[in-house]
């Protein structure tokens, strides 16, 4: 077990590698405070107009108030908060944080284990989300805030045209790309995108992947693995016979694919419209949302693109209010309303659905948007992040981006081979131990 500092993912590293029960809970012991006793809390966040979502709050608990910290999302949220924990003063009482961060923040003893003042609001998320904050542990981490289940979005005069139906299965998917290239060769179904690991991780969590995992004391790493060759298979089989492009996403010849049809489809997630409506400005009302192609249409499952929790830290003297707060953000439905109409963002709460009536602009016409975006949150898949994504992305970005370059279906395969020794030796590197 690692109980040294040493550099990690570019940021403050790893104090300590965490098992079932958490030490942070018990670093910092809570104050005892009188019920009476008025309490001010600290919420760092990136979330636009979080302030206002915090005054209902606020209004309603005058003993315990909650100022939001604005802050940058990503590393740098990160770097900046284990600063402060290193230091041993600063960090806020609550934190936002992406889900693939939280490992990073728990093994260095940032985050406290809430279990026993948020445990009764897991039967409001789905599974697959809970399990992003528990690190398949019995510990609770933080709250789900907002999440980012894969969808499919394609042009549907497109395929109307080509006689084709929004794909079941991936095998439809391949077929409707062929079709597709076939009848207009500028046309491509979608791209295959090596400077975006995030969505490849999400396609992999969709196969059955899980690439981290905890095993006593020790990590363990399954990015080689059977799910996830299937997906690095199937995606370099289409780009090596020329039926999807392979050029990155999020520059301006993607965005000008979008908007002028060259492009006619897009694995993506909820948050998906917001893209379209500032890249494809020009196609609004020919777009469709649609579940995820499946590999068993029987048993449907899909990933996630996206999403973020809420924690507290170890530093809080007032983990029990702090709590309280997060799982009243979370999951109370008038919260969820304001997060949704306030904050921008797709709760990640089984009642997400409920509480957004209308669909975005940018689809408009397709009123049960939202009610394909709830399926798709109860169907995620249990995923384990470690406290080196960084590296393992960075490794993908390498490895899977001469793959594209090549076109070669077999170097696909044997980037993750690439991936999984990088991201192993990393760890060793760094202190921890590793299992097998």
């Amino acid at each position: 077990m690692k109980t040294t500092y040493t550099p990690l993912m570019a940021v403050l590293t790893a104090a300590v590698l965490f098992t079932g029960a958490a030490c942070s809970s018990s670093d910092s012991p809570e104050q005892a405070t009188d019920p009476d006793e008025k309490v001010s809390l600290t919420y760092w966040t990136w979330a636009p107009n979080m302030d206002e979502v915090t005054a209902a709050w606020n209004a309603k608990n005058p003993n315990i108030q909650v100022t939001v910290n604005k802050q940058d999302g990503g590393d740098p949220a990160v770097t900046k908060l284990l600063t402060a924990i290193k230091a041993g003063s600063g960090a806020p009482d609550i934190m936002q944080a992406e889900y693939q961060k939280i490992p990073t923040l728990v093994s260095s003893d940032a985050l406290a284990d809430i279990a026993g003042e948020v445990g009764s609001v897991k039967d409001r998320f789905p599974a697959g989300t809970w399990n992003g904050v528990t690190l398949g542990s019995e510990a609770v981490y933080a709250v789900p805030q907002d999440s980012g289940p894969l969808m499919f979005f394609y042009r549907s005069d497109v395929f109307e045209k080509n006689g084709l139906q929004a794909p079941k299965t991936w095998d439809d998917y391949a077929a409707a790309a062929e079709k597709i290239h076939k009848a207009n060769p500028k046309q491509y179904l979608g791209t295959f995108s090596a400077t975006d690991a995030g969505l490849f991780t999400g396609l992999a969590q969709q196969a059955g992947a899980s690439w981290w995992g905890v095993n006593g004391d020790a990590w363990s790493v399954k990015i080689d693995e059977p799910a996830t060759r299937k997906v690095a298979s199937y995606w370099g089989g289409l780009v090596e016979k020329g039926v999807i492009d392979n050029k990155p996403m999020y520059t301006p010849e993607w965005n000008a694919a979008l908007n002028d049809g060259t492009q006619v489809g897009w694995v993506s997630a909820v948050w998906a419209p917001g893209v379209l409506e500032g890249s494809a400005k020009d196609t609004k009302g020919k777009w469709k949302a649609a579940a995820m192609p499946q590999w068993d249409a029987a048993a449907p499952k899909t990933g996630a693109w996206g999403g973020s929790a809420v924690g507290v830290t170890t530093q809080s003297k007032h983990k029990k209010q702090a709590a309280q707060f997060i799982a009243w953000l979370n999951s109370d439905p008038d919260a969820l309303k304001l997060l949704a109409t306030e904050a921008n963002v797709y709760p990640a709460a089984n009642d997400a659905a409920g509480v957004l009536t209308s669909p975005p602009a940018f689809f408009s016409d397709q009123p049960d948007f939202y009610a394909i975006a709830g399926e798709a949150s109860k169907q995620l898949a249990p995923f384990t992040y470690g406290p080196n994504v960084n590296v393992a992305y960075s490794a993908f970005n390498d490895a899977f981006g001469k793959a594209a370059e090549s076109k070669k279906a077999a170097a696909f395969t044997e980037s993750l081979t690439t991936m999984q020794k990088t991201t192993v030796d990393d760890l060793k590197n760094t202190g921890f131990t590793v299992a097998g």
